[in-house]
């Protein structure tokens, strides 16, 4: 399994995940936070880009 794309901010880093299929573009609210969720995405980037500095 390959390495998920960091970008400069933690928004860039959710826009790449959204090209690469990997986040849904809208949060649908139906269920509680699928997997694929943006906010969640968000958290995981501002997580990861704390971790790598």
């Amino acid at each position: 399994m390959g390495k998920k794309k960091l970008g400069a901010t933690p928004q860039e880093t959710v826009k790449l995940w959204t090209k690469a299929g990997k986040v849904k573009k809208k949060c649908c609210r139906s269920k509680s936070r699928c997997k694929k969720c943006p906010v969640l995405a968000l958290k995981k980037a501002r997580k990861e880009l704390a971790k790598a500095a």
